[in-house]
């Protein structure tokens, strides 16, 4: 063995060839003029532009943790009683019928009755939600609360 016929274990890897046939030719990979194929391009995200059109929730602020659950709408004793007759059933429907409240963007609200007032009317109660201590003055006047 001569020093002209040793081989090398690993040999140079060859320079990527460079036009048309080549792996970095013409473009380089960018495939386009201008700002594109510039070093450095930064192209505004245009999906930015959308979504700083929209409001946002950013945090919520002191509310974070308030609920996006709508409030419900607020009814009181002295108002079953002033409106209803004795053996009337109290719905959804039946109070927005009588006007105590009225309809959020044509459905139907949540609706809670509270204890403020008194009540004398035996009254069915079904489908809003109910306090305690509403429920326990309905059933002392003769009246029925469904869950």
């Amino acid at each position: 063995m001569q020093i002209h016929d040793l081989k090398r274990k690993t040999p140079n890897t060859k320079n990527p060839s460079i036009g048309r046939g080549g792996k970095r030719g013409k473009t380089s990979g960018r495939g386009t003029k201008g700002q594109d194929s510039r070093s450095g391009r930064k192209k505004r995200p245009e999906l930015r532009d959308f979504i700083k059109r929209i409001p946002k929730l950013r945090g919520r602020g002191k509310n974070s943790f308030k609920s996006f659950a709508s409030r419900a709408e607020v009814v009181l004793l002295s108002m079953l009683e002033k409106n209803f007759k004795a053996g009337d059933r109290v719905e959804p429907a039946s109070i927005i019928a009588r006007g105590i409240i009225e309809r959020t963007e044509g459905n139907f609200p949540r609706i809670k009755i509270l204890s403020g007032g008194e009540i004398t009317k035996k009254l069915i109660i079904s489908g809003v939600e109910i306090s305690a201590s509403a429920k326990a003055a309905i059933e002392k006047a003769g009246g029925v609360v469904h869950a």
